[in-house]
């Protein structure tokens, strides 16, 4: 066979195999093509589905009441309070009412938005980043640090996301260890981070398991690419989906988780605004004034239900078959 033709059987198997050499420089990527077609099936199903547009809306609007709280507070500040106003039902002119101190409770309400959006997705962040890189790193190489990584996750599945998070606040702050040591949506992000990467880790490992007996995978590491290579441009692009949908329903779940350790008082602390905090200075006046905790827990609910929907909506829509 001369050269020539060499090239050319060469080109083809890059074009095939959706990888490149120095040879050529192929006129179509199929794992590019794959990707697009994936993600272009998946938003047509996404855009005939109720509950994606009802989650996406709701999630919208909470994530410019934590961008921008003051739009959607009616001019009210959250710290300007009066004892004459103290536990004030709603009315036409104050939405919420007012709380025990007598603070505008709508605007409390609102910026509460923010300290649990951050820490949702800050702790998301978080996970997508251990859980990516121990799976990817397990799922490719096997053996014994698959063995090795896949024991290390199975000690933190031993406990539960709430209970680890509450001891690790706990006995936090009487500690030196940067970011633990305070209170802060900081150390209540990476506490929860800490007990909830592990399924994503099981998720991409088993992804990138898959995916790495491939023949585009093969034709990658037959032309010398490198196994970060091989990780980075040809796997985790094929290990994406089931991630994204996990880390979309995630950021509700962990929202819940924070305003649960708020509520048992070793998450966010006062002065800080929170929707656990209001729920919990709420429940001891919950005859007199139930609205101190009903309008904290029902924006917590739509919040949760929000990101839960529209994950759903993407699992479906991702699901090829789903889709048939």
């Amino acid at each position: 066979m001369t050269d020539p033709q060499q090239q050319q059987d060469l080109r083809h198997d890059e074009v095939l195999a959706g990888t490149t050499t120095g040879l050529a420089e192929p006129s179509l990527d199929v794992t590019d093509e794959r990707q697009n077609s994936l993600w272009s099936d998946a938003w047509k199903t996404l855009k005939r589905n109720p509950l994606f547009w009802i989650g996406a809306v709701f999630g919208l609007i909470f994530t410019l009441m934590a961008i921008a709280p003051q739009w959607f507070a009616r001019g009210a500040d959250p710290r300007s309070c009066s004892l004459s106003n103290s536990r004030q039902t709603p009315s036409a002119e104050h939405w919420f009412g007012f709380d025990q101190q007598g603070c505008d409770y709508l605007a409390n309400v609102v910026y509460g938005a923010r300290s649990s959006l951050i820490i949702g997705v800050t702790a998301v962040l978080v996970v997508l980043l251990l859980g990516i890189v121990v799976g990817a790193i397990a799922g490719y190489f096997g053996g014994f640090t698959d063995g090795l990584l896949a024991r290390i996750a199975d000690i933190f599945y031993g406990l539960p996301l709430i209970l680890g998070a509450l001891v690790l606040l706990r006995v936090g702050p009487s500690t030196d260890i940067p970011i633990i040591n305070t209170r802060g949506p900081g150390a209540v992000a990476l506490a929860l981070a800490l007990f909830g990467w592990m399924t994503a880790m099981r998720l991409v490992r088993s992804q990138v398991i898959a995916v790495k007996s491939s023949d585009y995978v093969a034709a990658a590491r037959a032309m010398g690419a490198s196994s970060p290579r091989i990780l980075v441009r040809h796997i985790l692009p094929n290990a994406v989906a089931p991630v994204l949908v996990y880390a979309t329903i995630t950021i509700g779940v962990l929202i819940a988780a924070e305003a649960t350790l708020t509520y048992l008082g070793v998450g966010l602390q006062r002065p800080a605004i929170s929707w656990g905090l209001q729920i919990d200075a709420g429940q001891d006046l919950l005859r007199t004034a139930p609205h101190l905790v009903l309008f904290p827990s029902l924006i917590l609910t739509l919040t949760v239900m929000a990101f839960i929907m529209m994950g759903d909506a993407l699992r479906d829509a991702l699901d090829p078959r789903q889709r048939a």
